[in-house]
């Protein structure tokens, strides 16, 4: 097939790559000429605006949307539905949440178009591994669009999970477990630096438990590349981002009433990573020293504060 990838950066541009070596033909948009360039030195065709990639594509023609959730989303899935015709296909393959699909789906199908969303994993890693395609949409817009679905995923590793909004829903519930998957390895990583009586090789302990053991997975492969010598991991800040998904997994869960506890926790675990003074840790220490006396240290010198002296 020949499609149109809009937005180059690491996902888009290593998705465009795999594609190519599938056989398939791709042109690719980004606003960055960089991009576009390099992208073009593995044999894709380019275009500097959507009007110019719309027209080198072929009937029924197929655009993937590869730019951030939100705004930069809605606003190239609508200048899509003005340039393409009945019987094309707009996949929304980035980390949209799904509410959003069902307008997009609407406004696209007043002129025909039909409308996918392509919840998307493998990150990085997914040139070489290949990518975890969650897929919504109706049959018709998906057995178009299918052979590049086929060719991105490895064998197994896509589903029509459902109509338009599903694929990014199971996306979200997806990052949402992952994490929780991950804090549960920091937690126990963090545990185990912590026993410094037995001196443990944290690096040879990831290593091991990849073999045989009940823990083991991608994310366990990762942590082990994470703490290899050499790593530069002394060197990472202690600052965790959350990307959205996590937020609106929880808040889906409020929303059904769903317990959700393990991936609320982690959620709050990032919040907290990204607080530089936490206003809710301070108020605990001084609520401590005010009903037990119990000694805090000051921000500016570190030193201990002697405990209140009562009534």
């Amino acid at each position: 097939m020949r499609t149109g990838m809009i937005g180059l950066g690491k996902m888009g541009a290593n998705m465009t790559r795999r594609l190519i070596e599938k056989g398939h033909e791709v042109v690719g948009f980004d606003l960055g000429a960089e991009a576009r360039e390099a992208v073009a030195k593995y044999g894709a065709a380019t275009a500097d605006t959507l009007e110019s990639l719309v027209g080198q594509l072929e009937a029924p023609r197929v655009a993937w949307v590869m730019v951030p959730a939100g705004e930069a989303t809605t606003k190239t899935v609508d200048r899509l539905g003005e340039l393409m015709s009945e019987g094309d296909v707009v996949i929304d393959g980035g980390n949209s949440n799904y509410k959003d699909s069902k307008p997009m789906e609407a406004s696209l199908a007043k002129r025909g178009i039909h409308f996918v969303d392509a919840g998307t994993s493998g990150g990085i890693w997914g040139l070489a591994n290949g990518y975890c395609l969650m897929v919504g949409g109706s049959k018709e817009a998906v057995s178009i669009a299918e052979p590049i679905f086929l060719a991105l995923a490895p064998d197994g590793g896509y589903a029509h999970v459902g109509p338009a909004g599903a694929g990014h829903f199971v996306k979200m519930v997806h990052n949402g477990i992952e994490y929780g998957l991950m804090e549960a390895y920091a937690e126990g990583f963090e545990i185990m630096s912590a026993a410094s009586e037995f001196d443990l090789d944290l690096h040879e302990i990831a290593s091991i438990w990849r073999y045989g053991s009940v823990v083991r997975s991608w994310l366990l492969e990762l942590t082990e590349r994470a703490l290899s010598p050499g790593s530069g991991f002394e060197q990472v800040e202690p600052y965790v981002v959350d990307s959205g998904e996590g937020r609106w997994t929880v808040n889906e869960a409020v929303d059904r009433g769903v317990p959700a506890y393990v991936i609320a926790a982690s959620l709050y675990r990032r919040f907290e990573s990204q607080q530089d003074a936490s206003f809710a840790d301070r108020l605990v220490a001084a609520l401590r020293n005010q009903f037990g006396g119990h000694a805090v240290k000051t921000d500016e010198t570190g030193a201990p504060v002697e405990p209140h002296p009562g009534p």
